[in-house]
């Protein structure tokens, strides 16, 4: 007989398998691998360390898929597909592939974007657990540290040989591609500029900017993010013919990580996207909460990450009155400070920040640099473009002026952990000397002007700006580049010799542009029209 294995993400709505696809298949016996899955029990104290008490932050798992089963019962599904004789056996659900590789393989996806609407919903709970109920802060928590890791590691050699992959993204309306064109579409991919699919989503400090510049749902309350080149979290839309798939932009990063990243960045990074481009709305909407982000040696002690978010803020649009929170006065005394902001987090008083952190007039075309164990954060009228480090879930939030979250609970505050990385000599003046529009022109030609905006020297991150009003000729110098245009209506992105399609981007989009890509150029579409690019690249 022969074996179909259909090995899932977790996510992936089982369900609609059993009652869609598996009946047609005419299988003389059909296998659900979770049946030799650990109990909920022995999962939990599995990894225990790994979850911690914290509501946000865990350990980063270093588990394999293959340690969440119980040996006993996978040995038997094993033994039961082996004796086997006549007809068509099918295995499915995540880790399928661990009974047995498969005659025909079938990798079910979807998008982390996705599985995180089914959380919110209260349709989703954690892989292993009966947890739907639970807190979404912990159910995420869980998948980020744990789940995600475990099933990337597992599905990068499946999605490198799958016969077929099963986009199951949309409710009860999969879509199928051949193993084949699903990884010609990736290697198509890395050669040409490409976006990856944005996503919006409201917040307590949301505001009405992008509301209004990207068309999105009025009758939403605001919106506080977007997530516009977050590979991690963003899908990736590829077409075949008449069928088109929605994908983890992940995948793209996992199997075409050279072609994508570069030599130098991948021998540094591994299979991750270390660049993060995404938007902070307060314009209309409230001050974000005041923050820090740990210092690398604290990330990698505490939470298993090898590298930290160091960020800046580019203000793409400002108020008049509007304001960036940035470093500590001149002359505090730290544990004053800190003291201040316990007897806040108790509810006894508000945080005086004006007696403790500077606020920093912001304006439109201003850049600010935020590297790890600065106190910072974005004051109210303000539209941030956020160019940062990956790990973006670790800000250890100081005070949250007296708000609770979108749930009515009060937000997580980490002062433990904050007061721990906070660098008290990023105060008033070196602030203003180091973290405040170092701005410097470093090329220009007929019709551009190429200017370093660039990154403090601790962040591995190198920005610079163009103006232009004529063609620019970029190069990606064997490293990825993130760029987003910050100024203009659009520009037309293309090669000198032709050697991708020519590609059209937005005012206020971010586009990628791969490594194996090289030499690139950009020209505003219409006459005379003045265009800024910003972008971003991983320092040599």
């Amino acid at each position: 007989g022969s074996v179909l294995v259909i090995d899932c993400y977790p996510g992936v709505r089982l369900r609609e398998l059993e009652e869609t696809m598996l009946p047609t298949l005419g299988a003389a016996r059909v296998i659900n691998v979770e049946h030799a899955r650990r109990d909920a029990q022995a999962l939990h104290h599995l990894l225990a360390r790994n979850l911690t008490d914290d509501r946000v932050f865990g350990v980063l798992s270093c588990h394999q898929l293959v340690e969440f089963f119980d040996d006993d019962k996978l040995r038997a599904l094993r033994q039961q597909v082996s004796e086997a004789s006549d007809g068509l056996t099918v295995i499915y659900g995540p880790g399928a592939a661990l009974v047995h590789p498969g005659d025909v393989l079938v990798y079910a996806d979807l998008p982390r974007w996705e599985i995180q609407q089914r959380m919110r919903s209260g349709e989703l709970g954690n892989w292993g657990a009966d947890n739907a109920d639970e807190d979404i802060l912990r159910r995420y928590k869980r998948a980020f540290f744990i789940e995600w890791r475990v099933f990337d590691r597992h599905k990068t050699p499946l999605l490198k040989r799958a016969d077929f992959l099963l986009d199951t993204t949309a409710g009860d309306a999969p879509a199928l591609v051949s193993g084949e064109a699903f990884r010609a579409g990736l290697a198509q991919t890395v050669q040409q500029p490409f976006r990856v699919m944005p996503f919006f989503d409201p917040g307590v400090w949301g505001g009405q900017w992008m509301k209004q510049q990207f068309d999105l749902d009025p009758t939403k309350p605001n919106y506080a993010w977007c997530f516009d080149c977050v590979p991690e979290e963003n899908s990736l839309l590829l077409r075949f013919g008449a069928v088109r798939i929605e994908i983890p932009a992940q995948d793209l990063v996992l199997l075409q990580p050279r072609a994508l990243l570069g030599e130098k960045v991948h021998a540094r990074f591994g299979a991750e996207f270390p660049i993060r481009f995404d938007f902070l709305d307060t314009i209309g909407g409230q001050h974000l909460s005041l923050q820090v982000h740990p210092l690398t040696e604290y990330i990698q002690q505490q939470f298993g990450m090898h590298y930290t978010q160091d960020e800046s803020y580019y203000i793409l649009d400002a108020t008049p009155e509007a304001v960036v929170y940035l470093g500590t006065k001149t002359g505090i005394v730290p544990q004053a400070m800190l003291d201040d902001l316990h007897a806040a987090s108790r509810g006894e008083k508000r945080f005086d920040d004006a007696r403790f952190v500077n606020p920093i007039p912001a304006r439109k075309h201003d850049h600010f640099l935020i590297p790890a164990g600065t106190v910072h954060c974005s004051g109210a009228g303000t539209m941030v473009l956020e160019v940062s480090a990956t790990p973006y879930i670790f800000t250890f939030k100081l005070w949250d002026w007296d708000r609770v979250g979108m749930d009515g609970l009060p937000r997580p505050v980490h002062l433990h952990h904050g007061a721990q990385v906070i660098d008290w000599q990023r105060d008033t003046a070196w602030v203003h000397d180091n973290l405040v529009n170092r701005i410097e022109t470093v090329a220009e030609g007929e019709g551009w002007r190429e200017e370093r905006t660039g990154l403090h020297e601790r962040e591995f991150i190198e920005t610079r700006r163009h103006w232009f009003t004529a063609p620019v000729t970029h190069h990606t110098e064997g490293g990825v580049n993130v760029l987003n245009l910050v100024e203009g209506t659009e520009a037309l992105v293309d090669s000198p010799d032709g050697a991708f399609a020519p590609f059209v981007v937005h005012y206020a989009e971010t586009f990628i542009i791969p490594a194996a890509v090289g030499e690139y150029r950009i020209s505003p579409c219409g006459d005379g029209q003045q265009c800024a690019t910003l972008k971003a690249w991983v320092r040599g």
